[in-house]
Parts: C-alpha cells; structure tokens; sequence
C-alpha cells in the first residue's frame, strides 16, 4: 500500500499494518509473543540499545505487536510517536511516573474520572501540588497557573457528568505559556476529536474504551502530537537531551513509565486492540446516534428530571461541541424523578447492562455515586455536580428503536 496517497480515516487505519512487510503475508500484525529478540551481530545489539538504530530491546520497552498498535494510534491522532501502556490508568500514571518532580504543579480540571481524580490525590501527598479547576472556564486555569506548573491536564468530556472543558482557549493559554497541554480524548476518541487541533502536546487515550470497543482487552496510550517545544521542559534528564529535541519526551516516557516502571502492554491485548480500532468510526457513528436519540427522548419525559448529554442543545458546552467535535459522543447520564428509585429503574431495563466499563459495543449503565464515585466521598461528589441519584449510560450499537424503547418502557412503574 502507497504512502504517497492521502487516505480517510478508516481506511488509513484499516490498511496501516499493511504500509509495512508483515510475516507471510498476513493481514493483521501478528501476535508477538517472545519477550526477548536476538541478534546476530552483537554491535547492532549494542547499538539498538543505545538508540542509534531502530530494534526490539526487551519485551517490557516494545514488541512488534504492540509497535504496530502504537503506529495505528498515532496516524489516528495525527500524531509523531505513541507509547502503549497496560492500561488507561497506567498512561496518565506514566506523566507522574516520568515527567514530574516534587515542587512542581498540575493544573487539572476538577471534573475527572474517579481513578485519576484518585491518582491525582495520590500525586498531591508525594510532592507534586494539584491544582483543581472548572475546566470549562480558561479564566480559572489561568488564575491557577504558578511558576512550578509543569503541565494542565483535562478530559475532553468529563466522566460522567458530560461538563466539556475550553479546549481551545486552554491550548492557546499553554501555548503561549509554554506549558505542556495534556488532552484526555479518551470520551470523544480521535474519530470525534484530534486534540493537536487545539495544541496538545500529549493525548492520553484509554484503549480499553471505545478504540479497542469490544470489552475484552485493557491498554492505554499517549501520543505526541509534535506541538510540544520539548527542548524548553525542564524535568529531560540530560542522557534524553542527545536525542532530537522533537523525541526527549517520548524518549523518557519509554525509559522511566515502561523500562523502569513496566506498565507494558502485552502482544495479545495489543491484537485485540488493533482489530477493534479498525472499526472505531462506525462504532461511533452508531454509538454518537443512539446517544443523542436517547438523551432526547429523556429529556422530554417529565419522569426525568435532568439529562447530561453534550449534543443536546440544552447543554452548557454545546457551542464547544459544536465547533469542535463531529458529535456529542457516546457518554450521557441522567437523574430521575425524586420519587422514582434508581435502582429499581435499573433492575427494570432488559437490553442495558449494569457494568461499569465505556465504549462496549453494549449499552451499559451505573449508578455513580454509590460505586464508581463513592470512595470519593459525597462532598466531592457535589463539588464534581455528580448527584446522588445519577445514572451513567455508556450507549451501545443496538438498534436505536430498540434501546430506546428499553429505556422508556423501565419509566413506566
């Protein structure tokens, strides 16, 4: 398959593996299994191992399996390099583990998902200060912002409360200061959004989620979208400096987050993974529809008293979805009717699943605040807007008239 060509997002990504020789002809990249790779000559052994040409070193820093998967992902965010991590949580862990030191600052939106709102609690006790901020407002990222800030981290969607951070403004706002933007597009995925289209320097994805999309395998990436001066950041250790300025933070994230740490991704999960993002934009296609005839047909029912979904014209954001995304995503969460218990609404549903994973093909649902985000503890709940009474909806590909009729009928008590 010709590079020379410019390809649509599918097809690129359909093809990818193919723009390089696969064993036997095969049409996926097959599953690499062996940890170590030998070599014949011992120079180039040794010259692998010091950067000075392409190779496999040790199964914990690359494979070939998970390579091709980190090559898909970075022509799906029009990115320069990806990492693949054994989960999402180990790719936003890999940003402490290898960028930050104590003394310095994250400007994060307040409006997380709850394990990184946890790993975050975790950061501020080990010396690195958290800053939290209503994201969808610049002003108060700005006013947050010290000498010590390292980087301003935020989901493109919010889990599960659907607020849609300022994205453009805080890349501007990073951009001008030189600070390190970091985008989880995790909720929107590279089909709806390319967050280097706003001046991310890294792009944190859940592979695990809607790229992978079947449920069956966890992984994790960061993407270097090219937009970063990685030369002016001052945590490079000087053995990254020799590299290229456009490769040190890569480079480092490989050493420190997967060589020293081990949050590797392994060949089977990286197959799995790979299969599944050929098919991402359909999935979304599917998945972006049914949610927004289903936050629809909730909010005009009176048995519901507030629907959260980014394409609808009633959400606070809408405009940012408009300008920036191709829809309002596949995540929605709604409140019912105080007299209405949400447990019983759940138990009623016969195609919904209670589960608490995103981006399945199923539709799954959950009631937050008493599993996801009950650690948290009901003060932060309520700083986050998450009621007590809120049901998440991740939406599946069933036939829309299908899964919006299971949720109507379990109103009728």
């Amino acid at each position: 398959m010709s590079d020379k060509k410019s390809y649509g997002f599918t097809t690129t990504i359909l093809h990818n593996d193919r723009r390089k020789t696969i064993e036997q002809g095969s049409l996926h990249k097959p599953v690499h299994t062996s940890v170590a790779f030998g070599y014949a000559d011992a120079r180039q052994l040794a010259s692998v191992f010091q950067g000075k040409e392409p190779g496999f070193r040790y199964g914990r820093q690359g494979n070939p399996t998970v390579s091709a998967l980190e090559d898909k992902i970075s022509k799906m965010e029009d990115g320069v390099a990806t990492l693949c991590f054994g989960t999402g949580m180990a790719a936003i862990g890999a940003l402490f583990q290898a960028l930050l030191r104590a003394g310095d600052q994250i400007v994060s939106s307040s409006f997380l998902f709850g394990n990184t709102n946890s790993l975050w609690q975790t950061v501020a006790v080990q010396g690195v200060d958290v800053a939290f901020v209503d994201a969808t407002d610049v002003a108060q990222v700005e006013a947050a912002i010290t000498d010590s800030t390292r980087m301003v981290f935020v989901e493109t969607i919010a889990n599960p409360r659907t607020q849609v951070a300022d994205l453009a403004r805080i890349g501007e706002l990073c951009r001008a200061r030189g600070i390190l933007y970091v985008v989880d597009n995790t909720m929107t995925t590279p089909w709806l959004f390319r967050p280097r289209d706003v001046h991310a320097g890294l792009v944190v994805n859940s592979l695990t989620k809607s790229i992978g999309g079947h449920g069956i395998a966890l992984g994790g990436a960061l993407t270097d979208t090219g937009r970063f001066d990685w030369s002016a950041y001052p945590n490079i250790a000087q053995n990254f400096r020799k590299q290229a300025s456009a490769a040190q933070g890569m480079a480092q994230l490989r050493a420190k987050a997967l060589r020293d740490f081990g949050a590797a991704l392994g060949p089977e999960a990286a197959h799995h993974i790979a299969v599944g993002a050929e098919t991402l934009a359909l999935r979304m296609e599917r998945t972006c529809a049914n949610a927004l005839a289903l936050a629809t047909m909730l909010e005009a029912d009176d048995r519901v008293s507030a629907v959260h979904y980014p394409g609808l014209a009633s959400h606070p954001q809408n405009g940012i979805v408009k300008d920036l995304f191709r829809s309002g995503g596949s995540l929605l969460s709604f409140e019912l009717r105080e007299d209405i218990d949400p447990f019983d609404y759940l138990n009623r549903l016969k195609l919904a699943i209670p589960a608490s994973n995103l981006g399945d093909n199923r539709t799954l649902v959950i009631p937050v605040a008493h599993t996801i985000f009950f650690e948290m503890g009901a003060e932060r709940r309520a700083s986050m807007g998450i009621a007590e009474g809120l049901i998440r909806v991740s939406v599946g590909i069933e036939d829309t008239d299908d899964l919006v009729g299971d949720f109507r009928q379990a109103l009728d008590v």
